[in-house]
């Protein structure tokens, strides 16, 4: 709000006004306040205030003053608004304290301070708090006063407004030449509009466009999607007060310049009406306006405040009447607030002295419309009593507390002979525990036979016999257990599989007994990871793989570069299982995915609500559209400066359009024989079956070729706009192909029992038809070869009738464009070959190559798998041999699988998704070689995401061009980590814990540390990596991460994005280097790089005996280097420099030295160990080289003179020359 024109002493508020604004001394009584006005209102010996309600006649129609109450004597109201969702008016004043008052009585419901110093200038409420903003913050409180969030601006900022653009997006601005717009989820600023100076003051909205108020006098209308201004009114030539809009007008109230006598406030208000953009004639009303609102009842009516108190109504294309002009008794004070209720049946109005006033026009005043009920303190229970129904068996007496009296005996107590305790016999141990029982000392051991709940016994063993059978053989690992009665209808390698996750973690897990392959899966655990089977689809073709591969972006967030990580990793790894969990990571961040309810919950996954099925369905349509996209975009300068982009990645064709694109044609034809011809770009094709008619209780047999032309091939009638008629009218929509795609994709669509049915039947006329055939062919005689006979789907002369079960679809299409007779599908077996002619005319042949089957087992919540067929080329780099073969993918489990079962889909449990058809030597005409995108130029000098980072905060220094690794290089590393999620637990009969889900960590800092040269032992690398998730526990003790230091707005340290640190990483790991550190498994874990063993030192190992425990690295440093680390909490550039001295001492010790020295050296360290309990002494904290950088730093020593002790000077800017440019 601009007050500019005022009242000259409304900027500093006298004494007499306010008391003194001192914080410390309590407001004073101005002497000047009407006495009658505190009629009605009792002071609090605090000063605060509490309504006495007293009767109020109304007059319907007419408003009148309903309450008035003081919030604090003296102190102005600044800002009032009425809550949009409880019956609630909220007040802020000049020293940044709001109060909240209920209902019409205006009860006071809360009362907090927000601010120490800077006046309240907005208020809004929202479902679950009210947003406070003030010069230089946004703050977020609950309304009983609970602190939410505080969102600090930037330096120099000087806020007036506020405007909900959604749900959970707001606009800020003020007297700067910027709005910005602030996302409430992630209490982060996401865009940033400039706007022309002195900014914005005001702001609204309506449904065309947003308005902005000018204290220059102008109001502006601005896009809603994009900020950019449509429309400009000058309204007054001196300063803009107030404006509204409603409908069609907009009306504003304003000053006029008056030459050497300043700004005079302006009678006549500037209506404009929105359809012509521009303006109807002035309404000059009788009061000196200050604020208006329109009060749309009947009329649009408006409502116009002077800052007297005198308050006018009046339409705003009509004449002002003086009959219509009341009064606010101010008692001499100035409005400076006012706000109209929701409903329009309230107004509210603040004052100079600290007064809010209530006016209403009906007797029974409600702010909103449908306001929700309000919660308020719970009651004390010993004030008021209950009261007791007596008659009421259930009814707790001691609801009424009452003191224990140890000498008079109580109501309730029974006597002696009627309360002797008689235990409830245990039921009977079963006989088989019995019987296979081991006896240790007088402990018995036996296995659970699981006829029971696990850690339950009942007591009523007969009534609770039926209810045990339902939960009988509740699997806890699906694999390497007996068939189990439930489950035998689903088999093992199908089953969800979960890990064991013991005290070591997953050290002791054995993954090779799921996977005897050299192909990687992928972990589970990770939230959203239903998607592994399809990363491993993608994975499997070539031409993806190479692509992806092949790309680097600047973007954040790109699943293409994501994807390429991933699948180096997968290359690398020898049947060690991978994580998606970058991926998943930035794929939680895509908008669109967010959009298309892709992204579950914790609670989904592990209830198996999700409908697994539909969701990979779509999930498969997005990451085809979205690799398409992002592979697509020329690539602008690169973010990594000089990071070249590859033909792959920049082409304007890009290879999932090749690879996947089909090029449809989509008419339209109306009943007007007008035709509407539109041509686009498919990735995908989904199944439509026929429909079912009422009469026909039997389903018709159909090839699956049939029904899949159909769905490309699709025709139907719907609702569309014709231009020709201009109204809609009912159309005949079909779709034709005019190219075949390198690869079909078929999303099934089996979402229903209907759907299950159809497929069900279809399988089962197959299977028929395949065993009369086999009959035949039996009876044939020897001589005949009965080759046509056998040439149905899928059968040929070595497939078993019987392996056809449930097999409907077939293992090659032959599929044709031809102008005549257009699309045309035909099922092959898989041995066929096209003749000349059928090649001549453009035909091809589609070999099944992915099926995606969803799980259905009602134990687990079910799961997603997926069939795929490996080709040569993967064989030939991870096996040495060239052949092809189907596998069964199962998260961690990979195993090998026959053709026939890949297209057996047992509806009950086996619901086919997705099937991917492949042209035979498709990749022939693709680029499959892979040119690593990552180059040196990640390492050199980038900025930091933190607006407050300086050079002099700096923890270490790039490398110059001179210091490139080179393999064999030496590198301390170490990683400091985060919690996301918390682990999930579950405590055991016999006192241990078994870990059902571990926390779900991040990494918030890496620091990679000079392993030679004369810069030994300085970091180069020291990033903050900043998180867009929210974090449950900082882990500061082990850490040395606070909260603050990886938000960008507040950190002092070098903030960067995890992708530009992970390039840093992956740069090093492909140069060759050798990383040195204290514990590198779990490091590169959660960072989710794979490193080669030969690349990696891990000091925790080189100090370690067989079947002993691992030793820390504080331990270590303080026995082997008289060092003393870790003192307050960690430090990773301290730990990766330890670890380098320790892996150096290591050479020191073996060189010259054998086996057996060594391991007398480990055996008195474990020796020493054991007497100090494995402590580092407190008295030995300061011996030796025991100085680290935080007492270097309190001593006065500094960081150079600590690493280099020859050489005097201080480490700074001018000592390290600046890396060239590449």
């Amino acid at each position: 709000m601009n007050f500019e024109g005022l009242d000259a002493g409304m900027g500093e508020f006298p004494p007499n006004l306010h008391g003194t604004l001192d914080a410390g001394l309590e407001p004073s009584m101005d002497p000047h306040l009407n006495p009658s006005l505190l009629q009605g209102v009792e002071l609090e010996a605090e000063g605060l205030t509490m309504t006495v309600p007293e009767p109020v006649h109304m007059m319907e129609g007419i408003f009148s003053e309903l309450h008035s109450v003081v919030s604090e004597v003296g102190i102005p109201v600044t800002a009032t608004h009425f809550d949009n969702q409880e019956e609630m008016l909220w007040m802020g004043n000049h020293r940044g304290h709001v109060t909240s008052f209920f209902g019409p009585t205006m009860g006071r419901y809360s009362s907090f301070q927000v601010h120490a110093a800077d006046d309240i200038r907005h208020i809004q409420s929202l479902e679950t708090g009210v947003l406070f903003l003030s010069k230089s913050n946004l703050k977020c409180y609950t309304r009983g006063g609970l602190f939410m969030f505080d969102y600090p601006m930037e330096e120099g900022a000087d806020m007036h407004s506020l405007l909900m653009t959604g749900n959970n997006t707001l606009l800020v601005g003020g007297l700067q030449n910027y709005v910005a717009e602030v996302d409430l989820n992630t209490v982060q600023e996401t865009q940033k509009f400039t706007v022309d100076i002195p900014g914005v003051a005001i702001m609204r909205q309506s449904n065309r466009f947003f308005f902005c108020g000018h204290t220059s006098g102008k109001v502006t209308l601005r896009d809603l999607r994009t900020f950019k201004m449509e429309q400009e009114f000058d309204a007054f030539s001196g300063s803009l007060s107030d404006f509204d809009v409603h409908g069609n007008l907009l009306a504003a109230c304003g000053f006029s310049s008056r030459g050497l006598n300043g700004l005079s406030c302006d009678r006549f208000l500037m209506v404009y009406d929105l359809r012509m953009m521009r303006a109807v004639t002035p309404l000059q009303v009788h009061v000196d306006p200050l604020f208006l609102r329109f009060i749309p009842t009947y009329t649009s009516r408006l409502v116009i405040i002077s800052q007297t108190g005198q308050c006018q109504f009046c339409e705003p294309t009509g004449l002002a009447n003086v009959a219509d002009i009341f009064h606010v008794n101010t008692v001499g004070q100035l409005l400076m607030s006012f706000d109209v209720s929701s409903s329009k049946q309230a107004l509210g109005f603040g004052d100079s002295g600290g007064c809010v006033h209530l006016w209403t026009d009906v007797p029974e005043v409600s702010f909103n419309d449908y306001s929700r009920e309000t919660e308020f303190a719970l009651p004390c229970l010993v004030d008021t009593l209950p009261q007791l129904d007596w008659n009421h068996d259930l009814l707790p007496l001691s609801l009424i507390p009452l003191p224990l009296t140890s000498t008079e005996p109580l109501l309730s107590d029974w006597p002696t002979s009627l309360a002797a305790p008689r235990p409830r016999r245990a039921p009977p141990v079963d006989p088989e525990i019995l019987r296979t029982m081991k006896t240790v000392g007088f402990i018995g051991y036996a296995a659970n036979p699981r006829t029971r709940l696990r850690n339950q016994v009942p007591y009523k063993i007969k009534d609770a016999e039926l209810d045990y059978d339902n939960y009988k053989q509740v699997p806890e690992s699906p694999i390497g257990r007996d068939e189990e009665p439930h489950l035998c209808m689903v088999l093992k390698k199908y089953r969800k599989v979960t890990i064991k996750y013991s005290k070591l973690g997953l050290e002791d897990f054995d993954f090779k007994h799921y996977n005897k392959t050299l192909f990687a899966g992928l972990e589970p655990h990770i939230p959203n990871a239903y998607c592994n089977c399809m990363i491993q689809v993608l994975y499997f073709l070539e031409p993806i793989r190479c692509l992806v591969q092949n790309h680097l972006c600047q973007k954040e967030f790109c699943l293409a570069c994501e994807l390429g990580f991933l699948f180096h990793m997968l290359d690398l790894s020898r049947g060690n299982p991978c994580q998606a969990s970058n991926f998943l990571r930035a794929f939680r961040t895509i908008p669109e995915a967010s959009a298309l309810g892709l992204i579950l919950s914790d609670s989904d996954e592990q209830t198996g609500k999700a409908k697994l099925g539909r969701l990979i369905q779509s999930w498969n349509r997005f990451i085809l559209t979205q690799l398409h996209q992002e592979t697509q975009e020329q690539e602008g300068p690169q973010a990594y400066r000089g990071a070249s982009s590859s033909s792959l990645g920049s082409s304007v064709e890009s290879v999932i359009g090749k690879l996947f694109g089909c090029e449809v044609e989509n008419s339209s034809l109306c009943r007007c024989a007008k035709e509407t011809v539109r041509s686009s770009l498919t990735l995908l094709f989904t199944m439509h079956y026929p429909e079912q008619n009422s009469q026909d209780k039997v389903i018709k047999e159909h090839d699956f070729a049939e029904i899949l032309k159909k769905s490309i091939c699709l025709e139907q009638s719907t609702q569309a706009w014709c231009e020709n008629c201009e109204k809609y009218q009912p159309t005949v929509q079909t779709r034709n192909i005019r190219c075949l795609p390198d690869v079909l994709v078929i999303n099934c669509e089996v979402n229903s029992a209907k759907e299950a049915e159809f497929w069900k039947v279809q399988a089962e006329y197959a299977f028929n038809k395949a065993m009369q055939k086999e009959i035949r062919c039996n009876c044939l005689p020897f001589w005949c070869s009965g080759e046509e006979l056998c040439s149905m789907e899928g059968l040929t002369i070595d497939t078993r009738a019987e392996d056809l079960r449930h097999v409907w679809i077939p293992l090659t299409l032959k599929m044709s464009i031809s102008k005549s007779q257009g699309l045309e599908i035909s099922s092959c077996s898989e041995g066929d070959e096209l003749s000349a002619t059928e090649e001549e005319e453009g035909a091809s042949l589609y070999d099944l190559v992915v099926t995606v089957p969803h799980i259905q087992d009602g134990r687990t919540g079910g799961n997603l798998v997926a069939h795929i067929k490996v080709g040569e080329t993967y064989h030939q780099r991870k096996e040495g041999v060239t052949h092809q073969q189907w596998y069964l993918f199962n998260d961690f489990l990979i195993e090998p699988i026959d053709k026939t079962e890949v297209a057996q889909f047992d509806v009950s449990w086996k619901v086919p998704a997705i099937l991917y058809y492949a042209k035979r030597n498709y990749h022939t005409k693709y680029d499959l070689r892979i040119k690593n995108p990552i180059d040196a130029s990640v390492l050199l000098t980038e900025a930091s995401l933190a607006r407050k980072q300086r050079k002099s905060h700096a923890t270490f220094i790039p490398l110059m061009v001179s210091e490139m690794p080179q393999a064999g290089d030496l590198v301390g590393l170490d990683a400091e980590f985060v919690t996301l999620n918390q682990e999930e637990a579950e405590l055991r009969s016999d006192g241990t814990k078994s870990t059902i889900k571990p926390s779900q960590m991040s990494v918030a800092r890496i620091t990679c540390v000079r392993g030679q040269g004369a810069n030994e032992g300085i970091p180069f690398i020291d990033d903050y990596i900043s998180t867009q998730e929210q974090v449950v526990d900082y882990l500061t003790q082990y850490s040395g991460i606070k909260p603050g230091d990886l938000d960008a707005k507040i950190s002092s340290k070098h903030l960067t994005t995890l992708k530009s640190t992970y390039l840093k990483l992956r740069f090093l790991i492909d140069t060759g280097v050798r990383f040195v550190g204290h514990g590198l498994q779990k490091d590169f874990r959660v960072i989710n790089l794979l490193v080669p063993k030969d690349q990696v030192v891990d000091t925790v190992y080189l100090f370690h005996l067989p079947r002993k425990r691992m030793i820390s690295l504080r331990f270590l440093a303080w026995y082997f280097l008289d060092l003393n680390i870790q003192g307050e909490t960690h430090d990773s550039i301290e730990d990766a420099r330890t670890a380098l001295q320790l892996y150096k001492k290591y050479l020191e010790l073996s060189h010259g030295a054998g086996k057996d020295e060594m391991r007398k050296v480990l055996k008195g360290l474990y020796e020493k160990g054991r007497q100090l309990d494995w402590k580092v002494p407190e008295s030995d904290a300061g011996d030796g080289q025991g100085i680290t950088k935080r007492d270097a730093m309190r001593t006065g020593v500094h960081l150079g003179t600590m690493l280099f002790p020859e050489k005097s000077h201080h480490l700074n800017k001018h000592d390290v020359k600046k890396p060239p440019k590449i």
